[in-house]
């Protein structure tokens, strides 16, 4: 119901809008939404870029954006609920722990809920319904802030069709209840576009609650509508205005409670009885309009207001006995699950509430001054979290049924304010000179992070605050790269670039996360065959911890922030792709591959359960020294296969050095996916999917404080048509 009443004054517009726009072309959407733009090509760019267009992403058609991200060298995932519901990605060392050290963006605006106040997200945009992705690191993402170490991952969602009226109905159902449903239409006129999107997908989940069989499943939605308006071709300032109108929905029956290695090992897809009740209910609002207005042959003009509401309640248990679950203070299963002897259990289950807001308004003018390409930024935004908690007690005996003995009152177990307002404004001139491009970049940051935290019980927020404090931060990030083209098949990449990210709010013994980040490399392309190779080193001056409940912290210490000092990451990142021809089938190969080198370079005592207690030389955790993406497939008139094999190195879960301790370890893992492709008409497709083809049985995380488990072999068939 709410759906529909939400979306009922957009399905009117698009009604009238379709009506009205049956002729002529619209332009492909707006080019200042996108990172590379159609004048600028990848190849170009000085430092790691890549683009993952449409073809590939329908390659697998995958609904993890995790699974998606792996082909990008310098891209660390780290998996948690098998779906990719709450991803983890971190670059070049940055650490995954809900992509907070990774600028996140739809449509060239920031996408995380809360971006400087909170940057843990718990919102993503949903992978499936996104047309192409691109993804910059190192000095090539020097524009994208906040944070600036690592790199940028820009979505860019579906454009308006070009045509009079376009399509496409998207179905597909498998293991474990998966069912996908995803539709659009759209159609473009001489002065007036739109395009309305559908996109939903669920499961029942791969694992099983102990003696309960409660659901573990999830739901999740995703509507999204645009409407441009644009002048005729031949006027004098040619303008562009597009309303954008998003909507979506999750409902998940998921934990952090995972298992013990014991039990981990004698069934890796079982859940606790005591997470039965474990469940994630979110809403996300977004309103964007874009305006582009080529103001001349020489200056063009992209502006961007957004507007993001986003709410979400993750119930889940939180301490059995009165012992956290958080850090692994408590064995769920010798507490209850394998031997109850009629205990009775006392289970507290918080709900975890928390409201999102972001809005702002940027603008980037482009100037063509011949040989300087120069772009100028400015970006206002405000954002915040609104915590107000609470805590539910049940009993739980040896019927391994959940009963409430009380009640908690909203607000008594957190209440709390995280705000942010900054300005941003950035200058950047590339300069071609002969064969070469230098690129050189400026960067201003003046923020100002803030909390307000009410004594725990208190819920009158008239009541005197235990805590009002801001950071106030003004920072400058320069950035230098050069492009040198030796030949037309060969350039030489090379940079340097300062990075950033924020204090956390209200943390007065926080500093800047600063680093000054290298890289140099070369790009060969030649016909059928591309490859690139890109060494990288960040030099933290202070890199930053964040003490969250998805990271295992102590509950008394989650909010922190920890500044680790000094740290160096380095690594080598290798992406090459060949397509072989043999009479009438092809055969595309790529192949990535990252090798990743960290150190600590001073010790100090940290609250993360993934850090623990460092000393010097230390590595950091959950970054594998090795990773292989490789895929191959064979392509027809009417059909193609693709078969891809994944490779994660063992990694560690807590900060270490020397040999590897069994408790505190990631195995290395190989996971091969499959996916095929065969053409009925020229409208019709039929697809098979295969996740994790030989059912590899593997360990995905012990962020938790215990295991949780990937997800085993999924098949899944499907049906597109389009017209």
């Amino acid at each position: 119901m709410r759906i529909s009443s939400l979306f009922q004054p957009a399905l009117i517009a698009l009604s009238v809008v379709s009506a009205i726009s049956n002729h002529a072309t619209a332009d492909d959407d707006m080019e200042h939404l996108a990172i590379f733009g159609s004048s600028h090509a990848v190849n170009d760019v000085p430092g790691s870029a890549h683009m993952l267009s449409q073809a590939e992403l329908e390659k697998f058609d995958f609904t993890d954006i995790m699974r998606t991200l792996t082909s990008i060298p310098g891209v660390y995932v780290l998996e948690e609920d098998g779906y990719g519901l709450r991803p983890n990605i971190g670059m070049r060392g940055t650490g995954q722990n809900r992509s907070e050290k990774v600028t996140i963006m739809e449509d060239g605006v920031l996408a995380a809920p809360a971006p400087y106040s909170a940057p843990s997200a718990y919102y993503f945009p949903t992978a499936g319904r996104i047309q192409q992705i691109e993804v910059l690191k190192g000095t090539s993402s020097a524009m994208y802030g906040p944070r600036t170490t690592g790199g940028v991952v820009n979505m860019l969602s579906r454009t308006i069709p070009n045509e009079d009226l376009a399509g496409q109905v998207n179905l597909s159902a498998g293991q474990d209840g998966f069912a996908k449903a995803h539709a659009y239409v759209g159609g473009s006129g001489k002065n007036v576009s739109s395009v309305f999107e559908v996109f939903r997908y669920q499961a029942d989940g791969f694992k099983n609650v102990n003696h309960t069989g409660a659901d573990t499943g999830f739901v999740k939605n995703d509507i999204m509508a645009k409407v441009m308006i644009n002048s005729d071709s031949d006027a004098k300032y040619y303008q562009e205005l597009e309303f954008k109108l998003k909507y979506s929905d999750e409902n998940s029956d998921e934990t952090y409670m995972g298992l013990t290695a014991d039990d981990f090992k004698a069934n890796p897809y079982t859940r606790y009885s005591a997470s039965q009740l474990d469940n994630m209910d979110t809403s996300h609002k977004q309103f964007q309009v874009n305006h582009h207005i080529k103001l001349s042959d020489r200056f063009t003009l992209g502006t961007s207001a957004y507007y993001n509401e986003f709410s979400r309640n993750w119930y889940k248990t939180n301490k059995v006995n009165g012992e956290s679950l958080s850090g692994g203070g408590i064995d769920i299963a010798a507490a209850f699950d394998q031997d109850s002897n009629n205990k009775l259990l006392n289970v507290e289950v918080k709900a975890n509430s928390r409201d999102y807001l972001s809005k702002g308004i940027q603008t980037t003018l482009d100037a063509d001054f011949g040989d300087h390409q120069v772009k100028f930024g400015a970006r206002y935004h405000e954002d915040e979290m609104d915590r107000f908690q609470w805590v539910d007690n049940y009993a739980m005996d040896d019927s391994y049924e959940m009963a409430l003995i009380t009640a908690g009152i909203q607000g008594t177990d957190s209440n709390r304010i995280d705000s942010a307002e900054a300005v941003a404004l950035f200058v950047q001139d590339e300069y071609t000179v002969g064969n070469f491009i230098i690129n050189a970049g400026l960067r201003y940051e003046d923020m100002t992070i803030s909390r307000k935290d009410w004594d725990k019980g208190v819920i009158d927020r008239n009541e005197p605050l235990k805590k009002d404090v801001s950071n106030s931060v003004e920072v400058l990030l320069p950035s230098l790269a050069v492009t040198y083209r030796v030949n037309n098949e060969l350039i030489i990449i090379g940079g340097v670039q300062k990075g950033f990210a924020p204090p956390a709010p209200g943390n007065n013994k926080s500093e800047n996360e600063e680093s000054i980040n290298y890289e140099l490399g070369l790009r060969f392309n030649q016909d059928a065959l591309q490859a690139e190779a890109l060494f990288f080193y960040s030099d933290y001056d202070n890199m930053h911890g964040n003490c969250t409940a998805s990271q295992g912290c102590d509950e008394e210490l989650i909010g922190n922030q920890y500044n680790a000092g000094a740290v160096e990451v380095s690594g080598l990142e290798v992406k090459t792709g060949y397509m072989f021809s043999t009479g009438e089938i092809s055969i595309p190969v790529d192949l990535t591959y990252t090798y990743t080198d960290t150190e600590f370079q001073n010790s100090f005592a940290s609250g993360l359960d993934t850090w623990g207690d460092v000393v010097v030389g230390d590595e950091l955790p959950y970054v594998p020294q090795n990773q292989l993406q490789f895929s191959v497939g064979l392509l027809g008139e009417k059909w193609r296969s693709d078969i891809l094999v994944r490779y994660m190195d063992q990694m560690r879960t807590t900060a270490g050095q020397g040999a590897f301790t069994e408790d505190k370890v990631i195995d290395s893992r190989t996971v091969v996916d499959l996916a095929a492709h065969y053409n009925l008409s020229e409208h019709q497709e039929i697809t098979f999917n295969v996740d994790n083809l030989l059912d590899k049985e593997y360990m995905a995380t012990r962020a938790h404080g215990s295991i949780m488990a990937g997800k085993p072999r999924s098949v899944t068939l499907g049906y597109k048509y389009s017209f």
